[in-house]
């Protein structure tokens, strides 16, 4: 039986999502937990991967369990075991060939930057409080969706087979003292969307110009784009599957 699970956390303390040796991180504290409530050795596969201090507000996981399992039970006491910045929201029933990675149709990350300086909220929102032009950094995310081919903006030193997005969604929003950018799209390359996020900004600050970030999209070039964001204020917020992947009412 295959089980998805929905998990938040806050990314501070660890080095990604992904399971590394001798290193701490979201992948091997939630293998930890499940092999001990569980009491069988089981390794979950995520929906993606996070970067060191990257948080999620909803990160997939899945992994199979040769027995029913009382879901409601079973997330009480992953939630008892782990540590305090991992959260289990729910585990529900999903068909054996739903595969968390590959069965999502689209990702959801937002981007948070404080304007002013936050002396309790720094550590999970990037503090910039120079002047910003929100207008022109709308105007270059409306260029994203133009393209499919977004190399610029991933690690140079990447095992993908492509560089191609669908860009869904794209917007900043400035709430009193918060700058929030979402953007939705299928798939995200590696450091993606920091380093759109890291462009922007120049954008804004009138240090490009959009004619120049939109050949920063076209040159394919690393090189070229700005300096990635911080890690502390990027969010996975939602992920979105088929509805009929769920063999029970989804809790």
């Amino acid at each position: 039986m295959r089980y998805f699970i929905d998990l938040s956390y806050n990314g501070r303390a660890y080095h990604g999502w992904q399971i590394q040796p001798d290193i701490t991180t979201v992948q091997s504290e939630l293998n930890n937990a499940l092999t001990t409530v569980l009491r069988a050795p089981l390794d979950c596969m995520g929906a993606g991967r996070t970067d060191t201090g990257v948080h999620a507000k909803m990160m997939v996981a899945h992994f199979d369990f040769d027995k029913e399992i009382d879901t409601y039970d079973i997330v009480y006491k992953l939630n008892v075991f782990l540590p305090k910045d991992i959260h289990i929201n729910s585990i529900n029933k999903v068909y054996l060939e739903t595969h968390a990675r590959y069965s999502a149709l689209s990702r959801t990350y937002l981007y948070e930057i404080s304007r002013t300086k936050d002396a309790f909220n720094y550590q999970n929102t990037h503090t910039y409080t120079l002047p910003l032009d929100i207008n022109l950094m709308n105007q270059a995310a409306k260029l994203l969706f133009e393209y499919t081919d977004f190399q610029c903006f991933s690690k140079v030193k990447t095992d993908v087979k492509t560089f191609k997005c669908q860009i869904m969604e794209a917007k900043w929003v400035l709430i009193d003292n918060k700058l929030s950018f979402k953007i939705k799209a299928d798939r995200f390359l590696r450091n993606m969307v920091r380093a759109i996020v890291g462009t922007m900004i120049y954008v804004g600050a009138r240090k490009i110009t959009l004619e120049e970030f939109r050949a920063i999209i076209q040159s394919k070039n690393r090189s070229r784009a700005g300096t990635s964001a911080p890690a502390q204020g990027l969010y996975l917020v939602e992920i979105e599957y088929p509805k009929s992947i769920y063999l029970n009412e989804k809790l």
